[in-house]
């Protein structure tokens, strides 16, 4: 493999840390210092301001902006692409002494370190600034989001004259103005100004969507606020400070922020703008940090991961799952979770086909709930779906690739059009969601309609070869986005035939156990059991291409005779390839961009024996260049499973420390979500060895060399699964007594509120 870490951050086991201040890691440390709570989320940019590269990027979630691209002249290529907009500065802030600005880009500092404690969400800064020669003052930051008032977020701001006499002027208010990075421009209109001596507030509309965000904030400290003039769409105090040598002061500021999708009349905003303002008077900062501290302590209770013996990725995996746990927990309707959360404006801030095969696992054994909202987010944007499907001239619903609010949102037409497995991600989503919980009510009242929708497209958007012997997907793009308008896709056929296959099971199992809930849903879709006759005369003649030889699935027709390139040979100073190679040079040889056919190999591990995966892995791996974050994992799990310990690994390292050591020299642009979630996958699916798409749930867990033991939980019908493994053995309880089957090293067992003992499995070797 050809990246290489970027090691930056110092190790610890609960915090991620930053001793010194280098400008170049500036946006990677913005990106890796964001905070968010599912509702809001705010990059980890200084702010005093900051001259040098930035990204002063606060987010809402489903907050979004639309433009109008190139796209529309040919029928079924989207002109219009909606994108998480950059909103309200919240922690504006200017600070000056002596009458000089502070600001990083140009000031003398020493003594610079910030943390993010992973125990309660806090941010903290400090560092000593320089103003003149005889005159030193230290100055401190503090910020947090709320995790439990989800509208809350706070900040506090420290001075400390620690040689001469300093005059400081410190201006905190709230910013509608900046610029969204990526479009160059501001979108929001601003109204219903209040400014207050310990208040202030403000009401931003987005200029073409019409969404509203309301921004409250109260400010104390222990002088009289100076009014500022009110700009355009900025409104701030400013408070001064005349400190003597040794002397402190602080000013706090508590927020309040609410979202409004729905047009509100003036009278019923301004309603809302004084709830909105009185919020801030309802908590303290010290208030909300320690109910911070008390969330996350029981998230950790439930989600940890500890690993014995290597801190390093000790600090990587709690980073990730940090990070999951403030993109979503399930709060909000209508969320989803972007390819790079709240974190970044890359991807426009839309949801992609990783939802349901790379998070919904993680939700799904911590978060039931949420994994059900997700779920339910697809079944409301069904009617988009439908929409999106016959701009493709098909039947049923085709899911789009990008998304925010249930529209397609890619510009590009060769991922819009040619990607199928966002539609099948859904069905994967609802039949492993059904696996793991058993909730049948409900798949059978909102799975099943978007199951009949989807085969409905699938049956359209396919088609029979010229003898009418076989069917498949033509002029496709698979997982690996490397290969485009390729026939039989293999991924794309094997996750069609699962759909259609699916879809006739979960039909005649509603018919049979829930009538009334199959004819109100044959109502709502105009259903057919015809329509299901159709769908497996296509499921069993879907063409499935296959080296019988060999035993190795062709990615799609005609991949082994593509030319090969040593992916190995490739420098490192040429990552990201597609900021350093023609677009279409990409495309013209057997170089993979992330797993296709292992991908499949994983979801539907149990069907497919381990000589057979083994072949497949040793072909395709190789081939591999990992330009996806989705990728190591995949690779790890599959490796832990076939005896490769040191590469699983490697693979390992690199899936869970992508972001905190940079390795594909992009996290600038914000973190890579949905891989935070396949580096859970990776210790759970990987080292633990957990298949969750077998009969029943199984487990082989194995030591990776260095670690003298590990240990997760799993949220398991109701009950909590303790999983402890070390050097010699593999010990599991259910928290709160259940008893349940489970495999163990191909073993049926039941366990129970008692321990049960194993004895660990010795490695395997390739």
């Amino acid at each position: 493999m050809a990246k290489v870490a970027d090691t930056y951050f110092k190790v610890d086991e609960w915090k991620i840390i930053e001793k010194g201040f280098q400008p170049e890691y500036a946006q990677v440390a913005e990106s890796v210092f964001s905070q968010a709570n599912e509702y809001m989320g705010t990059r980890g940019f200084f702010e005093e301001g900051y001259t040098g590269k930035h990204l002063c990027g606060s987010y809402f979630n489903g907050v979004y902006e639309a433009f109008k691209g190139a796209g529309g002249g040919y029928k079924g290529i989207p002109n219009v692409t909606e994108f998480m907009v950059n909103a309200v500065n919240w922690l504006y802030t200017s600070i000056s002494v002596n009458g000089k600005t502070l600001n990083l880009a140009e000031a003398k500092i020493s003594n610079y370190q910030r943390v993010l404690d992973m125990k309660s969400g806090l941010l903290t800064r400090s560092f000593v600034w320089e103003v003149e020669k005889d005159v030193l003052v230290r100055v401190g930051f503090e910020r947090l989001i709320s995790m439990q008032r989800e509208q809350m977020a706070a900040q506090r701001i420290r001075l400390e004259s620690v040689k001469g006499a300093a005059n400081a002027v410190v201006v905190s208010g709230l910013d509608f103005s900046g610029k969204h990075q990526s479009a160059g421009k501001n979108f929001w209109n601003v109204s219903c100004h209040y400014h207050g001596e310990d208040g202030l507030s403000l009401a931003g509309t987005t200029q073409t969507t019409k969404f509203q965000v309301l921004s409250s904030c109260r400010i104390q400290t222990n002088v009289s606020a100076e009014r500022l003039p009110d700009k355009k769409k900025c409104i701030a105090n400013s408070y001064s400070f005349s400190l003597k040598e040794k002397e402190r002061v602080a000013l706090t500021k508590l927020v309040s922020n609410t979202v409004c999708k729905e047009r509100q009349s003036a009278a019923a905003l301004r309603k809302l703008q004084k709830e909105d303002f009185e919020r801030c008077w309802e908590v303290s900062f010290d208030a909300l940090l320690k109910e911070n501290k008390k969330w996350w302590a029981d998230i950790w209770e439930k989600c940890d991961i500890r690993i014995l013996g290597d801190t390093y990725n000790q600090q990587g995996i709690r980073f990730c799952i940090f990070q999951m746990c403030q993109t979503y927990h399930g709060v909000g309707r209508n969320h989803n979770i972007g390819a790079k959360g709240l974190t970044g404006e890359a991807y426009n801030g839309n949801a992609f086909w990783d939802t349901e095969t790379y998070c919904l696992p993680f939700f799904l054994f911590q978060n039931r709930e949420a994994a059900k909202k997700l779920l339910m987010f697809r079944y409301e944007t069904l009617p988009e779906a439908r929409e999106r499907a016959k701009e493709l001239d098909c039947a049923g619903a085709f899911y789009p690739v990008a998304t925010i609010s249930g529209k397609e949102s890619c510009g590009l037409w060769q991922h819009a059009s040619l990607q199928l497995q966002a539609s099948t991600g859904v069905a994967y989503g609802i039949w492993h969601y059904e696996k793991v919980t058993g909730d049948k009510a409900f798949v059978y009242r909102y799975g099943l309609p978007m199951l009949i929708e989807i085969s409905r497209m699938l049956v359209t958007r396919g088609d029979w070869n010229a003898e009418h012997t076989r069917y498949g997907y033509y002029c496709v793009m698979g997982p690996d986005e490397f290969q485009m308008m390729v026939n039989h896709n293999c991924y794309t056929n094997l996750m069609g035939k699962f759909t259609l296959r699916y879809t006739c099971e979960a039909v005649k199992r509603c018919r049979k156990e829930a009538g009334e809930i199959y004819q109100q849903v044959c109502a709502e879709t105009a259903f057919s059991e015809k329509e299901c006759e159709v769908f497996s005369e296509i499921e069993d003649a879907m063409y499935l291409p296959k080296d019988e030889q060999t035993g190795i699935y062709e990615q799609q027709e005609g991949y082994f005779g593509l030319p090969h390139i040593d992916v190995d040979a490739i420098p490192v100073e040429e990552f990201p390839l597609y900021n350093h190679w023609s677009y279409d040079r990409i495309y013209r040889n057997d170089m993979i961009k992330q797993p296709d056919v292992l991908m499949f190999m994983l979801l539907f591990n149990s069907s497919f024996p381990q000589e057979e995966l083994r072949k497949n892995y040793d072909f395709y791996e190789p081939r591999c260049i990992h330009e996806s974050s989705l990728s190591p994992s995949v690779h790890s799990i599959l490796a832990t499973q076939l005896g490769k310990h040191e590469e699983a690994y490697e693979f390992f390292r690199f899936a869970t420390r992508m972001d905190l050591d940079n390795y594909n020299r992009n996290t600038a642009e914000g973190l890579h979500t949905t891989s935070i979630a396949a580096a859970w996958l990776n210790i759970v699916y990987g080292f633990g060895g957990l298949r969750s798409d077998g009969e029943c749930l199984s487990l082989w867990p194995v030591l990776p060399k260095g670690w003298s033991g590990y240990s997760f939980r799993l949220g398991i019908k109701n009950d909590v699964l303790c999983v402890e493994v070390s050097e010699r053995k593999v010990t599991l309880h259910f928290l709160h007594g259940s008893e349940q089957a489970l495999r163990v090293y191909g073993k049926d067992i039941t366990v129970g509120a008692e321990a049960a003992v194993i004895a660990a499995q010795a490695r395997r070797e390739a």
